[in-house]
């Protein structure tokens, strides 16, 4: 599905498929858990999902783990690392959203080829912004120097959360007639930078000069604006915690919590995230949510098929709620009064895969 004369996501360095096929090989070399069904620690096997679930007495534990990614490139080269803490939880806690988890702690993980004081105040500011954001406990962390292992900063961290025991959002119960409610994300987020950073040098582009299109958005603000292309790209990843855990857990909450049958975090893999939640029904997305600018800007630059931008970004939203059809009206109603934008963008159906009817594309696997 690329584009013979333009961009893609593997010519850019990074194949999904061999990452899915290489996630596959590791996952099948691991052992059986040493914790039995019972005891404390011993997993919950869900079919799929976006984070890791251990039994605790009548509670589940939820664990997600993640990285900024290739964005810490453009952070690097800019010296700007007030945002990327911010990235770093909000790619876990929104992962740990999605199976229903309310976050509560974050470990982070730092890695540099050598120690910097000032870049280190820079991101414990932001991930002490960010955990704020999120309503966790930042418990702990580690920072490596490792000279002639990694040329970069790299940042990771792990997210922890809770949810009560048997009460897990997998999508499992979605079904024909639910409604599929978007949720706007901040832009691009913290995937598919490889693939920007092609963009950016086939282009020329300066990202200290103003940004060669629009970037104003009705529905998201550019945090730390420099008034530059650079503010626009590192703009940090938008923190899902508010709605989604009052929408679960709070006694306000528009529906039951039953009545929210799949959340999708719209990070690498673009819409096909829609299909890790369940591959036996369809989603039909037939009113997407507006993307920034800046995704227009890439595409045109560097020539990328629709099919590619819609699998790699998240196109103008970050989460995707599968909601049962009598409550999708109160909630979308409710998401709205919380994060300006949201609203229904399509409806599960019949058969399967994944298909944006405007622009007809369609996808079968994640």
């Amino acid at each position: 599905m690329s584009n013979e004369n333009g961009l893609d996501y593997s010519s850019s360095g990074v194949d999904i498929d061999a990452e899915t096929n290489a996630v596959s090989a590791l996952i099948g070399t691991l052992g059986a858990s040493t914790r039995k069904r019972g005891a404390k620690g011993a997993p919950v096997i869900l079919d799929r999902g976006f984070g890791g679930l251990l039994e605790f007495d009548d509670k589940w534990l939820a664990m997600a783990t993640d990285g900024v990614g290739s964005k810490l490139q453009i952070a690097n080269a800019m010296g700007r690392y007030q945002g990327v803490g911010i990235d770093c939880v909000a790619m876990n806690v929104n992962d740990l959203l999605c199976v229903g988890a309310e976050p509560i702690g974050f470990v982070d993980y730092i890695a540099v080829p050598s120690p910097d004081e000032m870049v280190h105040q820079s991101i414990g500011g932001s991930l002490s912004e960010a955990c704020a954001r999120a309503n966790v406990t930042l418990a702990g962390g580690e920072t490596a120097t490792l000279p002639g292992i990694v040329n970069e900063l790299d940042l990771s961290g792990t997210a922890l959360g809770w949810l009560p025991a048997g009460e897990a959002v997998t999508g499992r119960n979605a079904s024909p007639g639910d409604v599929l409610i978007g949720i706007p994300s901040s832009g691009i987020h913290s995937n598919g930078y490889s693939l920007v950073r092609r963009v950016l040098s086939k282009s020329n582009a300066d990202l200290l000069k103003p940004a060669p299109f629009d970037s104003t958005h009705p529905y998201r603000k550019i945090e730390n604006d420099m008034g530059d292309l650079g503010s626009v790209l590192l703009n940090p990843t938008r923190i899902y915690v508010d709605p989604i855990v009052d929408l679960l857990f709070g006694e306000d909450a528009p529906c039951l919590r039953s009545d929210i049958h799949g959340i999708a975090h719209i990070t690498g893999g673009g819409l096909s995230n829609l299909l890790r939640l369940n591959d036996s029904v369809g989603f039909e997305i037939d009113s997407p949510l507006n993307p920034q600018p800046e995704f227009g800007w890439i595409q045109g630059e560097g020539g990328v098929t629709s099919w590619e931008m819609h699998r790699v970004f998240n196109m103008g939203m970050g989460i995707v709620l599968i909601v049962d059809n009598d409550a999708a009206k109160d909630v979308e109603k409710w998401v709205s009064g919380r994060v300006p934008g949201s609203r229904r963008i399509g409806c599960v159906v019949e058969g399967a895969g994944v298909h944006h009817s405007p622009l007809d594309l369609i996808y079968t696997e994640y």
